[in-house]
């Protein structure tokens, strides 16, 4: 089960969260740390410890148990650093594509903003935040002229489109996402002091009332967690 896919069906209250607690718990006690998706919260309740309840009790005797309650360690993340820890990545982590995407730029533009990552990849230059990757933008407007002929056009028209999109990303939240340290898939990896696997949950927010265009941060940052992953792909 634990090296397949599983599908858990059920009527409510059949047992299905039960089940994936069991899981969790499981793999945890054997030192295996658990990454889950837990968009209601229904299995960080694993974080406290348990109340023996008289009937929990009394079963666990009749099926010859010693009912132990117990906890698990439990790390939440949160894209904003509200209510755990702070995911965050760098410019040249998410790569244009991916930002492109978030920015809602035209082919045109994004066009252009490889050039950026381009220009910064060949003259040394990493791209960790808003204000790096707006620094880069200045420089290439101010010197279009030059790389327009080894690269493309490069109109400041268009780098001042991504310039008003880039401050609207900001003004959204962007700069608490866009920094260091970023997130490294050896983050999710860790055990505590007495070997058990780490669960590590992202925190559910409303897709209502929530930045648009940071409502995918979770999912991005964790498709570029994994070292060896291109860059925007």
């Amino acid at each position: 089960m634990a090296t397949g896919t599983v599908l858990a069906t059920g009527a409510t209250g059949t047992g299905k969260t039960v089940t994936l607690q069991v899981l969790a718990e499981g793999f945890s006690r054997a030192g295996v740390p658990v990454f889950a998706a837990d968009i209601k919260g229904d299995l960080s309740g694993i974080a406290a410890v348990g109340e023996a309840k008289d009937f929990l009790v009394k079963r666990a005797k009749d099926m010859g148990f010693d009912y132990q309650p117990d906890e698990f360690p439990v790390v939440f993340w949160d894209v904003f650093g509200e209510q755990g820890h702070p995911v965050r990545a760098t410019i040249s982590e998410v790569g244009p594509l991916l930002l492109s995407r978030m920015m809602d730029l035209n082919d045109v533009q994004e066009g252009v903003l490889n050039i950026v990552f381009r220009v910064a990849d060949e003259q040394g230059l990493l791209l960790l935040d808003l204000k790096d990757l707006r620094a880069m933008l200045v420089f290439i407007a101010d010197n279009a002229s030059e790389l327009t002929t080894q690269y493309g056009n490069v109109s400041k028209a268009t780098i001042g489109t991504i310039q008003r999109a880039l401050l609207v990303l900001e003004n959204q939240g962007g700069a608490k996402f866009f920094t260091e340290p970023a997130l490294d898939l050896k983050d999710f990896m860790r055990v505590d002091r007495d070997g058990r696997g780490c669960h590590q949950y992202p925190v559910g927010r409303q897709v209502d009332g929530e930045p648009e265009a940071l409502r995918d941060l979770p999912a991005l940052d964790a498709v570029r967690a994994f070292p060896g992953t291109s860059r925007g792909g």
